[in-house]
């Protein structure tokens, strides 16, 4: 299930499963498909929602995390930030600032700038000059851009995801960023199948991969260093002396004078004969 058509209550509540909500922009796919090599066993279900559904489903435990963008409200979600996402312009083709490779926030002081009510960069102070009404979603702020009714600053990824071919983008600067995070209901620990999730969003390796599902299949391999001592002989490798010989490894000691403790020197083995 990948579409916007399905809701929450779609979600299977089978604890097999894992389910993740994603926010319009996001491309959840490379992480999924780590999932499907490392968790086979376990099916991830997809659902596309706005910011605001998003985060219902996150709270009525619809879904066990999602990938949204920040802030999150409230204190009963936690959320760890993954990438910050660049700002851009869209504009016509045809458009002046269409020359240029990147537009900074005061070229566009004397434009109609569009703020959509689903507006995700979180303005302090709105750049541009206002219009009358604020567009209902980022589609149709789209629309009214390219009808050249004003121009409009979102993500990059919201721009490809409305990309059409009479209108472009360019890098926006001294503007805010949106920040992109994985989040999931607040907890002491997070569920073991959310950890082996924020595994794979944060890069670990299988081997490096916490949760109990990594330490059960690291718990079924015997240590190396085990095997070699069980493959060991008592006594040491062969050709050299036990481990138990108290003279092992150490030379033979000689007494002054030769064996037995004797003062006589000796030449050739036999006694020297006084003159």
């Amino acid at each position: 299930m990948t579409g916007s058509d399905a809701s929450p209550a779609d979600f299977p509540s089978s604890p097999s499963s894992f389910r993740l909500v994603y926010v319009p922009g996001v491309t959840p796919s490379k992480w999924v498909r780590v999932w499907n090599e490392r968790l086979p066993d376990v099916p991830l279900t997809l659902l596309a929602l706005t910011p605001a559904e998003a985060f219902g489903a996150l709270r009525e435990g619809a879904a066990d995390a999602g990938l949204v963008r920040l802030p999150v409200d409230g204190d009963d979600l936690s959320a760890i930030p993954l990438y910050t996402e660049t700002t851009v312009v869209v504009i016509p083709k045809d458009h002046l600032l269409a020359a240029a490779e990147e537009v900074a926030a005061e070229d566009l002081a004397e434009e109609l700038v569009l703020h959509p009510l689903d507006d995700t960069l979180g303005w302090e102070q709105p750049i541009g000059l206002p219009a009358n009404e604020r567009p209902a979603t980022t589609a149709d702020a789209i629309e009214l851009v390219a009808a050249g009714v004003g121009l409009l600053a979102v993500p990059q990824s919201l721009a490809r995801l409305h990309h059409r071919k009479d209108l472009t983008y360019r890098t926006l600067t001294e503007v805010p960023q949106s920040r992109v995070a994985l989040s999931w209901q607040a907890a002491d620990e997070a569920p073991d199948l959310v950890e082996e999730f924020i595994g794979i969003v944060r890069g670990r390796t299988v081997n490096s991969t916490r949760g109990r599902r990594a330490e059960a299949q690291k718990g079924q391999k015997q240590p190396k260093d085990q095997k070699e001592r069980k493959s060991a002989k008592p006594g040491g490798k062969p050709g050299k002396p036990g481990a138990g010989s108290r003279t092992a490894g150490k030379p033979t000691a000689r007494k002054p004078g030769g064996a037995g403790g004797s003062g006589r020197g000796r030449t050739g083995g036999k006694p020297r004969k006084r003159s």
